[in-house]
């Protein structure tokens, strides 16, 4: 049997129940489609965080209070809401980390931010001003508060853009405006550009206020909420990082580091983390698309189960007049192939589309591998392979005379 005499019994058969053909296909084109789109997702997420952890500063250490993480765990005791740091200790890095170029203490909490007849209910950051060099703050207009005003308990604030435009509306200029913070008043002095970013802890949705103000109104204690530590040069960060933990186990009294009352972190722990756990949720989803592939598959090899019943007395037929047991076989398995290629190629397409839509909303920019794209394809042609070899044997090996006794 020629390539040409064999794509043409493969068309035939294919196109004899397009219905059928095209339900069968299905199967394999949500699966491929499935595929492709969650790992578009969950790339687009891994490329999402990434970019989020690496806008918030360079070179950067964070200093939480809490007990250290447990081994293999990245989840720490009483995190947030130990009461471990204080400004002292923040004055004794300064003077003690050589290696640190910018250091910034925080004391944060969630509150309803008042102004012009509305509110909003956004996250106040008490700091100090070395926080805008740290983390790579821009002002939009105004100026951000002085050593000064942080030493004399000035109320001013700085807000983000979308605390601006809950407040005051888009674009609005509000330096010198007033807002009002748990019943206290202050007078916004800047605004800060847009880094993008959504939901809690973004950089856009905040209100910058000096720490000492913070610590007095808001918390009414001498503890901040982290310290962060900006490094000197990439290479310095695991030294900044050590000499902050010596400094902080001297003060404390602690021998043990892994009985720490604080916990370090540097961007290269924040993207470790956050790029092992996108990962597994991108296998996980994955796996779950995975499935609608068996199950397309097992589609495919029902449906040519059903066609070499129906095509029996042609087997027979074509046994008789002298085509070889490897010329059935081939026929069948060729046609379960191309079914689950073009079924593959919709898919991929279709996984496109999907993701393409996703991008458009806004929620999240998916991002398709050219891997992910081979991988599909491949799985396609396998699973024809695979679910279409049984029926194509078994039509290969019916005996001549029973195929063309059979009714």
């Amino acid at each position: 049997m020629t390539i040409k005499d064999l794509l043409q019994e493969t068309s035939s058969g294919l196109l004899s129940n397009k219905v059928r053909t095209g339900l069968t296909m299905l199967g394999i084109v949500i699966g491929i489609a499935s595929v492709i789109a969650m790992l578009a997702v969950g790339n687009g997420a891994t490329s999402s965080i990434q970019s989020s952890i690496e806008s918030i500063g360079s070179n950067l250490v964070v200093i939480s209070p809490g007990a250290p993480r447990t081994v293999g765990s990245q989840v720490r005791a009483s995190r947030g809401s130990a009461n471990t740091l204080t400004m002292s200790d923040v004055e004794a890095i300064k003077s003690g980390v050589t290696s640190a170029k910018y250091v910034a203490p925080t004391v944060s909490s969630q509150k309803q931010v008042v102004a012009a007849g509305t509110n909003t209910n956004t996250s106040v950051m008490g700091t100090t001003p070395s926080y805008v060099d740290i983390k790579n703050l821009v002002l939009d207009i105004g100026t951000f508060f002085t050593d000064e005003q942080v030493t004399q308990l000035a109320r001013v604030a700085v807000i983000g853009p979308t605390t601006r435009d809950d407040l005051f509306g888009t674009g609005v200029d509000v330096v010198g405006k007033t807002i009002r913070i748990s019943g206290n008043e202050f007078t916004v002095i800047g605004i800060t550009q847009a880094k993008g970013g959504a939901g809690l802890g973004s950089a856009d949705d905040i209100v910058y206020i000096p720490i000492s103000v913070a610590q007095q109104f808001f918390t009414g204690n001498k503890y901040v909420s982290t310290i962060n530590i900006s490094a000197q040069t990439a290479d310095l960060v695991t030294d900044v990082q050590n000499q902050a933990t010596d400094i902080l186990l001297s003060r404390h009294n602690i021998a043990d580091v892994t009985k720490a009352d604080f916990n370090t972190m540097n961007q290269s722990d924040m993207l470790a983390t956050a790029s092992s756990i996108t990962a597994t949720m991108t296998y996980l989803l994955a796996a779950i698309a995975g499935i609608s592939l068996l199950v397309g598959g097992i589609g495919i090899m029902n449906m040519m189960l059903t066609t070499v019943t129906e095509r029996t007395r042609e087997i027979g037929l074509r046994k008789a007049v002298g085509a070889k047991k490897r010329d059935i076989r081939l026929q069948f398995l060729v046609e379960s192939i191309v079914l689950t290629t073009i079924g593959g190629i919709i898919g991929i397409i279709t996984g496109f589309g999907i993701a393409w839509i996703i991008t458009l909303t806004g929620l999240l920019t998916a991002t398709i591998s050219f891997t992910s794209v081979i991988l599909s394809f491949g799985v396609s042609a396998i699973i024809g392979i695979i679910f279409g070899y049984y029926p194509a044997a078994r039509a290969s090996n019916l005996s001549p005379i029973d195929a063309l006794r059979y009714e």
